[in-house]
């Protein structure tokens, strides 16, 4: 008879403890953005600029390090005021505008003319 410990440390290390990955277009989409510098704008004319952390399914978005820049009077030399953050969270409610840092050539590649899933069918219905 074996040593229940023993069996019970074999069991668990035979669980696999990484999380469903969701496959879907978006999803992958979103991972390709993640820890990127991201400018989001807010509806009082704010702007947060951080590295993108995470998005919910409601849409709000965590930056950190972020930084935050606001407009100032018309009397100071900077059209904006820059103060640290940190980490926050912005509310989907308040999002008017959002810019992620990304080369020419991934600009470019993002770009197309035709949705991927329609091109897949198109491929699918010619094999027929």
């Amino acid at each position: 008879m074996g040593d229940p410990l023993q069996d019970t440390i074999s069991t668990v290390q035979d669980v696999d403890w990484t999380p469903e990955i969701n496959t879907s277009p978006n999803v992958h989409q979103l991972r390709k953005l993640l820890y990127r510098r991201m400018m989001v704008g807010v509806n009082d004319g704010r702007f947060f600029a951080g590295s993108f952390n995470c998005i919910d399914k409601q849409g709000n978005i965590i930056l950190q390090d972020a930084l935050e820049y606001r407009p100032v009077r018309r009397s100071s030399p900077s059209p904006y005021e820059q103060r640290c953050l940190g980490l926050i969270l912005i509310p989907a409610s308040c999002q008017t505008s959002c810019h992620v840092e990304a080369s020419l050539e991934e600009q470019l590649s993002s770009l197309s003319i035709a949705p991927q899933e329609s091109t897949q069918f198109q491929e699918d219905n010619n094999n027929i």
